[in-house]
C-alpha cells in the first residue's frame, strides 16, 4: 500500500515528468492558484491530480 506522500510530487518531479523546465511549472502553478497538498519546510508537494491541469495549461 502506498503512503500519501508517494502520491505527492514536488515542482521538480512534475517538471521532470512533463519534460519542461521547473520554472515553467512553477509559473503555471502560480497562475492557476494551485495550492500544495502538503508543505514540508521550503518544499511544496502537489497531488498527482494537479498534473493534468498543469499539463493542459502548458500547451
Amino acid at each position: 500500500m502506498k503512503s500519501q506522500k508517494d502520491e505527492l510530487l514536488t515542482v521538480g518531479k512534475i517538471a521532470e515528468q512533463l519534460s519542461v523546465p521547473a520554472a515553467k511549472v512553477k509559473k503555471v502553478i502560480q497562475e492557476l492558484g494551485i495550492q500544495p497538498a502538503l508543505k514540508k519546510g521550503a518544499c511544496s508537494y502537489f497531488s498527482k491530480n494537479e498534473i493534468a491541469k498543469i499539463k493542459k495549461a502548458l500547451k
